[in-house]
């Protein structure tokens, strides 16, 4: 785990309240373990919640003010406020936003971060059908201001694995598909992300289960997000981190090497786009 680090409380709300509860939990003598354990989260988590990484949320500020006699003082100063991302995904972009890099596998669509609009249009509308065109705008517009971290020529280090049914599946049509695979070729060829795919004919893989996303940071534990309908889940046990990190390694393994996939994401992508003119 990475040293502790001299946190700036002028830099965010957030930060003065992890360096604030690192100040309480020494002033305790206390490790971050030691403070995990009444709180049923582990040491990595204390840490998350110093680095600013993870929010506190109401629950556990409630908890800390108890373990540690603050007399409420992390309640009142948690970050209760509503989130513009659904519950099950307001922790992971949060996290997302501040990490060193991102390394994400996607079974079934284009990862958030390298979604067109058109094509977060399409997916939000298939997952709320009946949803008012004003909240599908607004998921829209959450997702691309999720894409601006990709306008830094340099950080984060982007990492995708692609399965290639994500590439085949016709999200919101040919037209659609075809700017959508471009804009994902586009940003490899701007040296802004690297992309793999990892192709039907590899058979089974370790990461079947689902959709995975590793994040590391300058100043804190990694984090790996796992996602399912409706739900999601932060993970920062050292022990499941490493072995979902092994999973992730054995995916690249497996996948095409970036050259080759830059050729079949621009190949379908004529595909798509000859479909359309047809």
């Amino acid at each position: 785990m990475p040293g502790p680090k001299k946190l700036d409380p002028s830099s965010s709300p957030r930060a003065l309240l992890g360096a604030e509860l690192r100040h309480k939990r020494e002033q305790a003598n206390m490790t971050q373990d030691e403070l995990g354990r009444p709180l049923f989260v582990s040491g990595s988590f204390i840490g998350q919640l110093e680095a600013g990484t993870r929010r506190m949320v109401p629950e556990i500020a409630q908890l800390i003010d108890q373990v540690l006699g603050t007399d409420g003082f992390f309640e009142r100063n948690c970050e209760a406020g509503k989130s513009r991302y659904p519950d099950h995904f307001a922790e992971a972009a949060e996290a997302e936003a501040i990490a060193t890099a991102i390394r994400s596998y996607a079974p079934a669509l284009i990862p958030g971060l390298l979604q067109t609009a058109a094509y977060a249009r399409a997916v939000c509308r298939a997952y709320q059908p009946t949803a008012p065109e004003e909240v599908i705008e607004e998921l829209v517009a959450a997702r691309m201001e999720r894409t601006r971290l990709l306008a830094d020529p340099t950080k984060p280090l982007m990492w995708a694995v692609l399965d290639e049914g994500a590439l085949r599946r016709p999200v919101g049509g040919a037209a659609v598909m075809a700017e959508s695979l471009w804009h994902v070729a586009g940003l490899v060829g701007r040296h802004r992300a690297i992309v793999q795919v990892l192709p039907f004919r590899a058979g089974a893989h370790p990461a079947m289960a689902g959709a995975l996303k590793l994040m590391d940071f300058s100043d804190a534990p990694p984090l790996v997000y796992l996602e399912s309908l409706g739900h999601g889940q932060l993970v920062d046990d050292p022990a499941l981190v490493a072995r979902y990190r092994l999973s992730y390694d054995l995916l690249g393994a497996a996948a095409l090497s970036p050259k080759a996939s830059l050729a079949l994401i621009t190949s379908v992508a004529e595909e798509y786009a000859h479909e359309d003119d047809a």
